[in-house]
């Protein structure tokens, strides 16, 4: 099997190709952060963001239809899904986040597009401003690692496919 261990920065794609970072609307303001940092991420790397589309969904249960229809379209080389999952008092978040997620590693391996998770779940998230920029940090690192993530294995599977 080929791999590809060029270092991240060296790494450009041999075909233009779109991404697109779909999102949640519930806690916007701190997910977005993740949406700063990637898009800041992939302009450094060398691509530009006109190739990539900024989706918002209503929440994070929306996010893996959505991306299953960009899929589909074969626009995409590899998609984004970024939310943030809290405990509102009733018991569900887990569940949530975990069908989310299995969703999206189900989406991956049938349809061979990239499904990059940003769908954090804390285990205590509070209104305070405390919370809301330790979150916010938190989702900037996300956004750069989902970049990373993109880059890295877009480039990963066209060493495979030769």
């Amino acid at each position: 099997m080929k791999t590809c261990d060029a270092p991240l920065d060296t790494i450009r794609l041999h075909t233009p190709q779109r991404f697109a970072f779909v999102h949640a609307q519930w806690h916007e303001e701190i997910v977005l952060s993740a949406w700063q940092t990637f898009q800041a991420e992939m302009e450094r790397q060398g691509h530009t963001t006109d190739n990539i589309d900024l989706i918002a969904v209503p929440g994070v249960f929306e996010i893996p239809l959505c991306a299953k229809k960009m899929a589909q379209s074969g626009q995409y080389a590899a998609i984004v899904c970024c939310g943030l999952v809290v405990d509102g008092g009733i018991y569900r978040h887990d569940f949530v986040s975990a069908a989310v997620v299995n969703a999206l590693m189900a989406l991956q391996l049938e349809l061979e597009v990239p499904m990059i998770s940003v769908v954090l779940t804390p285990h205590h998230f509070h209104e305070s401003e405390t919370h809301r920029t330790f979150f916010t940090e938190h989702f900037k690192l996300k956004g750069v690692e989902a970049a990373h993530a993109c880059l890295g294995i877009v480039t990963q599977l066209q060493a495979i496919a030769g």
